[in-house]
Formats: C-alpha cells, sequence, structure tokens
C-alpha cells in the first residue's frame, strides 16, 4: 500500500515498493542512475534495466573529484538537459546525486529511491544536495528539491543492524524535535529487531519525514526554524570529525544525549525526559557515550560550519516534541556543559 507526503510543494515522498512506482514516477526519455556497487550487487534487475553510472561507497567518494568523474561519465554518455537522473542508494549516494543533477548543464531533473533509513528519514527529503571538502561534510552544495523520492521499507531488511540503528538516531531527532507520539511510539516498539516490522517501520518514515517537511516547508533554505532540524548535530559533527569509530546516527545518538543532559543540568529539560531519550537509545543498541573526551569533542565544534560571526546557532530541547534555536557565542556553549 502506497501513502505520501508533499514537501515544500514541490517534491512527493511515496511510501511503497520501489519497482511499482518507478514504473508510474520516471519521465519518459531518457534516465541515467547513480548507484554504488553495494546497491548494484543486491539489486542488479532494477539498476541495470537502466543506464547507469556506478560509484564508490564510503563519506570519501562523497567529494568534489568524485562529482568531477560523474561529470566525465555523463559528458561521455552525451547526457543533455533531457536526461533524468535517478539516485538509487542511501545518503552518501542522493547527496552526491543531487548535487550533479542539480550542477550538470546547470541542472536535470533528478529523483532518489531511498535505500537506507537514514536516507529515508532524513537525507534524502528536504532539498539539500552536497559534498565534503577537506573532511568537513556537506561544504559545498545547493538547495534543489527531488521531483520524488521513494521509499521502500522492505529494502531495509538488507541493512545491516549498525545502519538501520543510524537512521533511528534521525528518527527519534525528529521525534524530540516536533512529534511527542513518534517518539511514545519508537518507545513502545523498541528492539534490536524493529526493522523487520514493515507497518512499523512505515510509520516511522513518515511521521519522521512528516515533522521535516512541516519545517522545511517553513524555511527552506535553514534561515530559522529549519535549524531545529540539527538537535544533536553540533555535537555529532564534531564526534564524526574526531574518529572513523563511529557513523553519523551514532554520533548524532551521543549529540542527542550530551545535549538533553545539559539542557536538564540548566532547567531547560526535564531530567526525566533525559534519561528517557538516553534509556531509548541504549534499548535501541546505541553507545551515549563518546570514545574521545569532551574537551576535544567541543574544540572541535569551534570549526562548526553553521557558525557566524563566532555565533553558534544551539537547538536545545525544551520537552519531547518541542525544541528551540539559541544563538550563542563558543564560550557560552562550552558553558552548558
Amino acid at each position: 500500500m502506497r501513502q505520501t507526503i508533499t514537501i515544500n510543494n514541490s517534491s512527493t515522498l511515496y511510501v511503497g515498493r520501489a519497482t511499482e512506482l518507478l514504473a508510474e514516477l520516471l519521465p519518459e526519455g531518457r534516465v541515467i542512475i547513480i548507484t554504488d556497487a553495494n546497491i548494484d550487487r543486491l539489486y542488479p534487475d532494477l539498476v541495470r534495466r537502466y543506464e547507469h553510472i556506478i560509484i564508490g561507497g564510503g563519506e570519501a567518494n562523497k567529494s568534489l573529484q568524485a562529482a568531477a568523474a560523474i561529470y566525465d561519465r555523463l559528458m561521455a554518455m552525451g547526457a543533455d538537459r533531457s536526461t533524468f537522473i535517478l539516485g538509487i542508494g542511501g545518503g552518501i549516494v542522493t547527496d552526491i546525486a543531487g548535487f550533479v543533477a542539480t550542477t550538470y548543464m546547470r541542472g536535470l531533473g533528478f529523483g532518489f529511491v531511498s535505500t537506507t533509513l537514514l536516507g529515508q528519514v532524513d537525507a534524502s527529503v528536504g532539498g539539500k544536495n552536497g559534498v565534503n571538502v577537506a573532511g568537513y561534510k556537506n561544504m559545498v552544495g545547493t538547495f534543489s528539491h527531488p521531483r520524488f523520492v521513494i521509499s521502500d521499507v522492505e529494502m531495509l531488511r538488507t541493512l545491516p543492524k549498525r545502519e538501520w540503528r543510524a537512521g533511528m538516531a534521525e528518527a527519534i531527532k525528529s521525534a524530540i524535535v516536533g512529534d511527542s507520539e513518534l517518539f511514545d511510539f519508537i518507545e513502545a516498539n523498541a528492539s534490536e529487531e524493529l526493522y523487520k516490522n514493515s507497518e512499523a517501520m512505515q510509520q516511522i518514515v513518515l511521521r519522521s519525514v512528516a515533522v521535516k517537511s512541516r519545517i522545511v516547508a517553513a524555511d527552506e533554505r535553514e534561515g530559522g526554524i529549519r535549524r531545529m532540524l540539527n538537535l544533536g548535530h553540533t555535537i555529532g559533527h564534531a564526534i564524526e570529525k574526531l574518529t572513523h569509530d563511529v557513523n553519523h546516527g551514532e554520533a548524532v545518538a551521543m549529540g542527542l544525549v550530551l545535549i538533553a543532559r545539559a539542557a536538564a543540568r540548566h532547567g531547560i529539560f526535564t531530567e526525566d525526559d533525559a534519561k528517557r531519550i538516553e534509556s531509548l537509545l541504549q534499548r535501541l543498541g546505541f553507545a551515549t557515550t563518546p570514545p574521545m573526551a569532551l574537551t576535544n569533542i567541543l574544540r572541535e565544534v569551534r570549526h562548526d560550519k553553521k557558525k557566524r560571526d563566532n555565533i553558534l546557532r544551539v537547538v536545545l530541547p525544551e520537552a519531547i516534541g518541542h525544541c528551540r534555536v539559541e544563538e550563542m557565542p563558543f564560550d557560552e556553549f562550552e558553558r552548558l556543559f
């Protein structure tokens, strides 16, 4: 059964079976798939029915150099402005596919099939496309929405549990930001086998995207309330920068716990809710203590790409389902901890 959400009046999320939806949604004419070797191995019948470009996996391949290699391939293939780009994969694939599509020949039509939970609840929706530069995530990018995003939760069954957990961290973040009932739902169903429950996963994807969609519609270019979607990310990105031993979702989970504790310590958030967040993440298999000293994390925060005039926009939870954004200098941020 399909379910849909319209995002910013320009893009639609479809939750359903990918092969059935693509037959309906792809435009007539030339389609070129951008995907990685893992997706090509898992879904060869889907990938090889179209022209395709296979890229490397991992954050190291989400770079300007990788984008340039794709441009070369597209030119060699004779791709023009009538070509439609279809990114199939997780957040790394959709980020770079969207970036290439919006910059090649000043912009091609594009869509995504999101195959990871992290992509389905966060990376593939919202209109952000980008690549990493000098180790900093998404330092160069564009704002442009895909025509459609397809989230097929059956594809999540092929994920390693660690990758599934990475997406759950973003779903929990969305719940803390704007949907207390979603938090309750995840809490009631929390186990490391949750990913096998297709009906529950559909609800988690839909409700997470609904939170993001409402916020993006009000603030597409992150000038105000869209910053709330960065809850846990100021610290999380710093942790990612300091170690390759945790993935994005694991770092965000640690960031959520640290900022919840800090908010509780300063009377902004209740101690009980901070404990609920940490307990839920632990039940889903997350480590909640960073593998490095807090002083090192705070030092790295000084390089946060979202700073402006040495002012951080810090997202603080006030209740589960409600957050606020505060501007503060680095020294004041450090005093939170």
